[in-house]
């Protein structure tokens, strides 16, 4: 969750100025909205001397089924809870349902946090 400092209205609904501008560790980034594609990774850098690899684009994906967990490819975004545009727009973020080789699977992971699709069959 981020912190969006101090509200700029007071109790009795007066304005509040800003005090300062806003700090390089309050500003955060860009969503990465992960499309269907030939797969296409990004490293960026992290807080704390780490780094998070960004799947921008991605066309497989773990899917757990009843005989373990095998390698799909994605067809296609067919809902999205994040945003109805996200499955227009073939955008693939946490609980987006894709259809797979394997069958319809519901994203488990988050390929714009940890560069990887996993993904449960969907009955």
């Amino acid at each position: 969750m981020t912190d969006h400092g101090r509200s700029l209205r007071k109790r009795t609904g007066g304005r509040l100025r800003p005090k300062r501008d806003r700090r390089k560790h309050e500003i955060g980034n860009e969503p990465t909205e992960t499309q269907v594609g030939d797969a296409k990774l990004k490293t960026v850098d992290a807080r704390g001397n780490s780094t998070k690899v960004r799947a921008i684009k991605a066309d497989t994906a773990s899917v757990a089924t009843d005989d373990g967990v095998v390698a799909a490819e994605i067809e296609d975004v067919v809902e999205n809870p994040a945003d109805p545009n996200y499955a227009r727009r073939n955008i693939i973020t946490r609980s987006a349902i894709v259809e797979t080789s394997a069958g319809r699977a519901r994203v488990t992971s988050r390929p714009g946090q940890d560069g990887q699709i996993n993904a449960v069959l969907v009955e």
